[in-house]
C-alpha cells in the first residue's frame, strides 16, 4: 500500500496512523486587534477551528484565563493543553519555524 505525501493527511499507510488536529483555544475580547492577527495566522498555517473563549462576556472565563496563565492580556492561546501566549509569541514561533510541528502541519 502507497505511504500518504505529506501534503495529503488523509492518505495514510498500515504504519502511519491518521494524526489528529490539535485543539486550538483562545481567550480573547470583541475588539482585540492582536486577536483577530492570531486567528489570521492560524488559519494561514491551516487551522480550520479555533475555540473562542470570550472574556468580555463572561468574568468566569477572564478569572478562569489569569488563573491558568497568570497573564490579564488577550489573547491567550493555547495548541492542546501548551499556552503558547499573545499573538507575538505564537508570531514568533511562526518565525522560528517551531509553530507547523505545534500544530501537527
Amino acid at each position: 500500500m502507497a505511504r500518504g505525501r505529506a501534503s495529503d493527511p488523509q492518505v495514510v499507510g498500515p504504519d502511519e496512523p491518521a494524526s489528529m488536529p490539535p485543539r486550538i483555544r483562545m481567550y480573547s475580547t470583541a475588539v482585540c486587534p492582536y486577536c483577530i492577527r492570531a486567528e489570521r495566522l492560524l488559519m494561514a498555517r491551516g487551522v480550520g477551528s479555533i475555540e473562542k473563549l470570550r472574556v468580555d462576556l463572561d468574568p468566569a472565563l477572564r478569572a478562569e484565563m489569569i488563573r491558568i496563565t497568570g497573564r490579564r492580556t488577550v489573547p491567550q492561546i493555547f495548541i492542546d493543553d501548551l499556552h503558547v501566549g499573545g499573538f507575538d509569541e505564537l508570531a514568533a514561533l511562526d518565525r522560528q519555524g517551531k509553530l507547523p510541528g505545534l500544530l501537527h502541519t
